[in-house]
């Protein structure tokens, strides 16, 4: 499984259109996504304090059977390879969507059902 913290809008939109897509793959060319170990990193980093979120468990093998490239690419600031979805996801492909929020902290902590 991959993941993307994903806009609730966003998500909502792939609710109508059966693909989830985000402003990176027009910008970039790709939808950012992490690991599993990744994701408080991405999340605390980049959407700290963030209430409108939800992430979404992206199942590999039902991207690859959809023919949705995925490439892992180095990302030096973060010294890590990150997953790069190269096209929009099909609803089919997402295991689960689990409310995302920060806490009062204003950092994440990961939804009880992926925690071990």
């Amino acid at each position: 499984m991959i993941y993307r913290i994903a806009e609730l809008a966003d998500w909502e939109a792939a609710q109508q259109t059966g693909f989830f897509a985000s402003a990176d793959l027009s910008a970039e060319g790709f939808i950012h996504a992490s690991e599993l170990y990744q994701v408080l990193g991405t999340a605390n980093r980049y959407y700290a304090g963030r209430q409108d979120l939800v992430l979404l468990e992206l199942d590999e093998a039902e991207l690859w059977v959809a023919a949705v490239p995925v490439q892992r690419e180095y990302a030096e600031a973060r010294d890590d390879y990150f997953p790069h979805i190269l096209a929009p996801v099909p609803l089919a492909a997402v295991a689960r969507a689990l409310p995302f929020a920060a806490g009062p902290d204003q950092q994440f902590a990961l939804p009880p059902e992926l925690e071990d």
